[in-house]
């Protein structure tokens, strides 16, 4: 009489409860929707129900002498377990390829080939009560393996291999967690199938599989780092990966963009406090118009819907519908709402996106201007392309000298002498011509690349200061203008040392203006980038006030030197009688502050009149002189 199988009987029994355990976690986490996730549930119901014909057939090989009827279950579980398992291989393959976001081509001659190595090794296992070859059992009932068993090993290593080199072909489309899951699934995997293989008592294939399902579970089901918390949708890490995957692999994708454009203001009426309320509200209509596995959260107030394998067509006619929903009131907190969207289709890749940078361009870029459509397709995004036009010539500009510095003379008011001047950038590309700063700058920040044109800048008024030419005429600094960004990064202040300290200028010559639109939270750390370099030498200002951007706190916590007050100030005193109060309260606060005051944009000899009567200390303008070349500028302070 045969004993109880203890080892088959535990191995299945272990493998049996990760899958319940794998399944209860899928389900509970909600992530059933995707193809990946529908493939990953599929591989679990095979391990599960391996699992039950292992532990099935451990506990009838106990009793085949028993009755026939005993013998007949072991042999159905047996069969069960082979018809099955065979599914195993082509399934993990599919899941891999799924998980790289690859398509399978309809027309493909190797998707042939992964159907017909499958329907062999599955007709070989389902015929085997006819034929035979892939097992029996012999006069006394034991388990034998048949020459077709190596072929249905042979057809598993194919698909691992498949897998494999479908993982590596997409290694930059997958974030370093769900890499090492996969492999972690390869190694396990691999090495249960080698040990059942050499030792045919030893039945640990079914429980390595489970454990590797385990670890995909952890690392690749498991997308607590992709999800946005406060709506379900994917986040915006998501979505880059996404659309990398996508590139890589060739496989076109219709974005659409939901972008509302009057949140802010909705926010400012309801109360901030509502800015999850109304995300989650936008997001409860998506989840009933789009796949919510299709939908990524990409910034507050603006939703990305992915559609693969969908035509210009089908996106442009969901952009259309989803438009149509902000034509009527939206419910929050008992009131009725009116939200205003724009939403904007395009297929990637195409003419006016190329690549991921070119859709988050989309995503996040200023509309047109004057723009008055509800739904933006086909020519009315060719604005993406200048865009497209403009990254290429910032990406060559550096090399093809395309950037120039130019100076605009500041004057001291009380004498009208020539004072200082401002260093402004500008370019000149050989396809665009000249390209205005207010759409080149936002462009190389985007790049990352803002640093090496501030450089440029830098190291140009160093050289200019270095001639003798402003000392000569008397100026007594030179501003150059900072980003925000590029100072918060770490070592910034000892970068800005040493480029001009290797140019052997005085460090009073230079004054560096920063336009004041960082968050409060970052207040401390730029004062002490500010008061390092004043410590060094330099002289700071204030860019830019008046604009909207300007902030109490910031005049608090930033020692600046000056602060220049914007044109529209000066406009507004131009015209009104309120204007001209609110100009003199602000020179006035100023100047109790201690602070020099210089006025921007002073255009005609009426608004230096009005000035001259405000106690200002310089002046900045086209009534003095437009910025120009650094050959000009000399030949005009020399006049």
């Amino acid at each position: 009489m045969n004993t109880y199988d203890y080892t088959r009987i535990i191995f299945g029994f272990s493998a049996l409860m990760i899958c319940l355990t794998c399944l209860l976690f899928t389900v509970i986490q909600q992530r059933t929707d995707k193809k990946n996730n529908q493939i990953y549930i599929a591989l679990i119901y095979i391990v599960f129900f391996n699992a039950l014909s292992e532990i099935g057939a451990g506990y009838m090989e106990a009793l085949l002498f028993e009755s026939n009827t005993y013998f007949l279950v072991y042999q159905t579980m047996v069969y069960t377990y082979f018809a099955v398992h065979t599914m195993l291989s082509p399934v993990f393959f599919a899941y891999v390829t799924t998980v790289c976001g690859v398509a399978f081509s309809k027309k493909s001659k190797m998707k042939i080939v992964y159907v017909a190595v499958f329907a062999v090794t599955e007709l070989l296992a389902l015929t085997n009560p006819l034929t035979s070859w892939l097992y029996t059992f012999d006069e006394n009932r034991l388990f034998k393996r048949g020459w077709a068993e190596y072929i249905i090993y042979a057809a598993a290593a194919f698909y691992l291999v498949l897998a494999f080199l479908r993982l590596m072909s997409t290694w930059k489309a997958l974030t370093e967690k769900r890499r090492s899951a996969l492999f972690y699934f390869f190694f396990v995997v691999a090495a249960g199938i080698l040990v059942q293989l050499v030792f045919n008592n030893i039945k640990v294939e079914l429980f390595a599989e489970a454990l590797g399902l385990m670890g995909i579970m952890l690392s690749v089901e498991s997308e607590d780092e992709r999800i946005d918390s406060d709506t379900g949708f994917y986040n915006r890490r998501a979505l880059k990966l996404d659309l990398d995957g996508y590139i890589l692999n060739k496989r076109p994708v219709q974005l659409i963009v939901l972008r509302i454009t009057n949140a802010d203001i909705i926010l400012r009426t309801t109360g901030l406090e509502n800015t999850d309320v109304l995300s989650g509200l936008v997001a409860d209509y998506l989840r009933s118009a789009v796949p919510r596995a299709a939908v990524y959260n990409a910034s507050t107030g603006t939703f990305v819907i992915a559609m693969t394998d969908k035509s210009e067509k089908e996106a442009r006619d969901k952009a259309e519908e989803l438009s149509r929903r902000f034509d009527s009131t939206w419910r929050l907190n008992d009131m009725d709402i009116m939200l205003k969207a724009v939403v904007l289709a395009a297929g990637l890749p195409s003419k006016q996106i190329a690549g991921a940078r070119h859709a988050f361009y989309m995503i996040d870029a200023p509309l047109p201007k004057g723009n008055d459509k509800k739904v933006l397709t086909g020519d009315d995004l060719n604005y993406l392309i200048r865009h497209n036009a403009v990254e290429a010539a910032v990406s060559r500009g550096l090399e093809e000298k395309s950037f120039s510095v130019y100076y605009q003379p500041t004057y001291s008011m009380k004498d009208r002498k020539l004072h200082g001047a401002e260093a402004l950038v500008r370019m000149h590309d050989r396809e665009l011509g000249d390209i205005p700063p207010d759409e080149f700058i936002p462009v190389a920040e985007q790049m990352g690349i803002i640093d090496r044109i501030d450089d440029f800048v830098l190291e140009q008024v160093c050289a200019f200061i270095k001639s003798g030419i402003p000392a000569v005429h008397g100026m007594g600094s030179i501003n150059v203008n900072l980003s925000v960004i590029e100072c918060m990064r770490p070592g910034f202040a000892e970068h800005i040392n040493m480029i001009v300290e290797r140019s052997g200028i005085d460090k009073h010559f230079l004054n560096f203006e920063i336009t004041e639109s960082v968050a409060a939270d970052d207040y401390e750390l730029l004062s002490h980038v500010i008061n390092t370099l004043k410590s060094s030498g330099f002289l700071f200002s204030m860019d830019d006030y008046g604009t909207g951007y300007s902030n109490m706190n910031a005049l608090l916590s930033l020692n600046f030197d000056i602060i220049k007050i914007d044109k529209s100030l000066l406009r507004g005193a131009e015209q009104t009688e309120l204007g001209r109060i609110m100009l003199e309260n602000t020179v006035k606060m100023f100047k109790q502050m201690k602070r020099d005051v210089l006025v921007e944009g002073v255009e005609t000899a009426e608004q230096a009149a009005i000035l001259a009567n405000l106690d200002v200390d310089y002046l900045q303008g086209y009534y003095f002189s437009r910025a120009l070349c650094e050959r000009d500028f000399v030949e005009f302070i020399n006049k």
